[in-house]
């Protein structure tokens, strides 16, 4: 596959089940963690879902499979009247990347926000993730923040 525009984008269907869990296990495994089953179930149900709490779910289609996602949610920010967007997963098979599948899944997330009244986008990645971050500083601002975890 050479040609990004045979790629399509379209929202999550139920059916897409199996080849969804693939391409979430090669994100999850990029990452070096995975997550046990029957996560996988209760994620991809809340993705079909349609409580606001939930995220929602952009795939890339291309020859009749899928060969990438995102998952993002909007939620309130205590710095601002509108909700914000968290894009939190944003994947691409190996053999689309640098083929513009990235942008466009991160563009469509642009234009949920828009759609829902949601001016900031914002997302977070590895400081290892060199190829994705050269798609990143081109279509986003790296902020000075630092991520912290509770112990």
């Amino acid at each position: 596959m050479t040609d990004p525009g045979t790629v399509s984008l379209r929202p999550l269907r139920a059916a897409d089940k199996a080849e969804w869990a693939d391409l979430w296990t090669a994100y999850l495994a990029f990452y070096e963690t995975s997550r046990p089953a029957d996560l996988y179930d209760l994620y991809f149900e809340r993705l079909l879902g349609d409580d606001p709490q939930d995220y929602a779910c952009i795939v890339a289609e291309a020859g009749g499979r899928l060969v990438g996602l995102t998952h993002y949610l909007f939620h309130r920010h205590g710095w601002s009247e509108e909700n914000v967007c968290y894009l939190q997963d944003l994947y691409a098979v190996p053999e689309v990347r640098g083929q513009g599948v990235g942008r466009a899944l991160i563009e469509a997330v642009y234009a949920a926000a828009d759609a829902a009244g949601a001016p900031g986008v914002y997302w977070l990645t590895q400081d290892f993730n060199t190829t994705a971050r050269q798609l990143y500083d081109r279509i986003g601002v790296k902020t000075p923040f630092i991520k912290y975890n509770r112990r």
